[in-house]
């Protein structure tokens, strides 16, 4: 998307990015194992199982082979996690092949065959990999070129045992064992999708599940594409988050269907809009949701909110202490202890590691200018995170004060030496609500907001 460069700083200290929203770890290369290893932990965290994957094959056209290399790298880190992982195949791939003369007709089926059993050799023979009774799901975004049944019975003719295959919205019958659902922004009027015709969709679309052999059910936080202002095409349309009540009611609409399997969509399509991995606009207010329903599902889930602040404690202390073999080491220990459930274990170690590394008063380290970063998570219930620094030392105020002025908290009053610091505030003894933060040191004071959503 070209309307946008990444290399360019925006006033507010955020990169130029083709999205409504931004990553809490910034702009990152899916190849990344750092970040790979950081999203994995948030959801193994949260409640989340494994990853469906958008899959474009296997084809060295346009970006689909660098798109097959960073799927391999994902599914690395979904199994060193203990998560599971499927694929969402694109078999739109064909058409663009064919369009631009890099794949004749008459090859179609062939190619598609070929494409299928590197995804049996690869994949579907792998513990991690996603069954059900037995049987590999594979779902498809569409179909938009094999649109026909018996095309699809042909490709999976060689596979064995044959896949468990979902088809977008609509059940394709054969072979479809069922479909499943993604947000209809077709149904967008005026460039808007309302609640009414969301839940429209959604009643039909499950009221058609009934006769399904298996169902993938949907749920999702809205939709807020950046194609119009990227210079990629049109909006689909604006689906209202409503501060996270159209992710609670798809995903309870979900839940009450007793699905197989219920997809998220989706963890990181900027583009669209579709986001649940942490933001600088909502925090980690997906996944607390997550967590809130695990924990009614699951009587082993052990994790808490405040848990999730520790992927990205790791990720930071990993880029900054890259080539100290120690410190890694130590912070593979904190990962396994995560992956086993030894939550406050883990978070003890990470606070240990933090204490050793020192980060605050290294002198190379020391701010250039203060600065009040916005707390996270935000909204936040009932911990958050509030990280500043200051470049000189002085006496140090922060303090937290209610919409009509009143002081309700003091967390932090004393002198500190220059340098990076964060505090949790607990607002566990107060009611929902707005709050604002305000940072004073010497001449400098800076005031943000917080909402506390219980």
């Amino acid at each position: 998307m070209n309307h946008f460069n990444p290399d360019n700083i925006l006033p507010d200290g955020n990169r130029e990015i083709a999205s409504h929203y931004y990553p809490l770890t910034g702009p990152y290369d899916s190849n990344d194992e750092l970040i790979l290893e950081y999203q994995t932990l948030l959801m193994k965290i949260s409640g989340i199982d494994g990853v469906l994957t958008d899959w474009y094959g296997i084809e060295n056209f346009w970006d689909y082979g660098t798109i097959n290399e960073s799927t391999g790298l994902l599914f690395n880190a979904v199994e060193k996690a203990g998560l599971s992982f499927a694929i969402v195949y694109e078999d739109q791939t064909i058409k663009h092949m064919i369009n631009n003369g890099h794949l004749s007709p008459s090859d179609a089926l062939t190619h598609a065959k070929s494409v299928m059993n590197y995804m049996e050799d690869n994949w579907f023979i792998k513990d991690a990999y996603l069954k059900i009774n037995g049987r590999p799901v594979l779902l498809v975004f569409g179909p938009q070129h094999f649109t026909k049944g018996s095309d699809w019975i042909t490709l999976f003719t060689e596979l064995s045992p044959s896949p468990a295959f979902f088809t977008l919205d609509t059940r394709l019958n054969p072979p479809a064992s069922g479909a499943y659902p993604w947000p209809p922004m077709w149904k967008s009027v005026n460039g808007i999708l309302s609640q009414t015709s969301l839940n429209d969709y959604l009643n039909q679309f499950y009221q058609n599940a009934a006769g399904f052999q298996y169902l993938v059910a949907t749920a999702f936080p809205g939709f807020h594409d950046i194609y119009q202002e990227a210079g990629a095409g049109s909006s689909y349309g604006f689906l209202s988050s409503q501060y996270g009540q159209t992710f609670r009611s798809t995903l309870q609409k979900a839940l009450y269907h007793n699905p197989d399997v219920i997809q998220i969509a989706t963890w990181n399509d900027y583009g669209e809009g579709t986001i649940i991995e942490p933001t600088k606009e909502f925090g980690s207010r997906y996944l607390e949701i997550i967590q809130a329903v695990k924990d009614t599902l699951d009587s082993a889930f052990v994790f808490q909110s405040s848990d999730l602040l520790l992927p990205l404690k790791i990720l930071n202390l990993r880029k900054k202490h890259f080539e100290n073999e120690d410190i890694n080491a130590a912070l593979d220990n904190v990962f396994n202890l995560l992956i086993s459930g030894q939550r406050e274990e883990a978070a003890n170690l990470i606070d240990s590691i933090s204490v050793i590394t020192d980060i605050n008063t290294t002198l190379s380290e020391i701010p250039a200018k203060f600065i009040l970063e916005q707390n996270y998570p935000n909204p936040f219930n009932p911990t958050t995170t509030i990280s500043y620094q200051i470049p000189n030392a002085g006496q140090v105020s922060l303090k937290i004060y209610d919409m009509l002025g009143r002081e309700v908290v003091t967390l932090v009053d004393n002198y500190k030496q220059a340098g990076l610091y964060q505090v949790q505030w607990n607002g566990s003894n107060l009611s929902s609500g707005v709050y604002i933060y305000k940072l004073t040191s010497g001449n400098f004071s800076m005031s943000k907001r917080a909402i506390l959503l219980k």
